[in-house]
């Protein structure tokens, strides 16, 4: 299913125009977006607001090896 949202200030005509464009495709749905209350901050959420935040993998301690490309003259098989 496949959602074709259409923000309110746009209006209907614009609704009415996407409805009969995919009135042939029943994995179409048109609808209006009509929600008066959105994020508090009204933009996406920041770092410490996602709700995966604490559930990211924390990064591997300490040294690694350095990495060598195919052909380097300074990488471990040229010795």
């Amino acid at each position: 299913m496949i959602y074709s949202v259409v923000p309110e200030e746009l209006g209907t005509e614009i609704y009415e125009q996407l409805k009969a464009y995919y009135a042939d495709d029943p994995e179409v749905t048109v609808i209006v977006d009509r929600r008066r209350a959105g994020r508090a901050s009204g933009g996406p959420p920041t770092a410490d607001e996602s709700e995966f935040r604490g559930r990211r993998r924390r990064r591997a301690t300490g040294d690694h090896p350095p990495l060598y490309l195919a052909g380097d003259d300074d990488g471990p098989a040229a010795a």
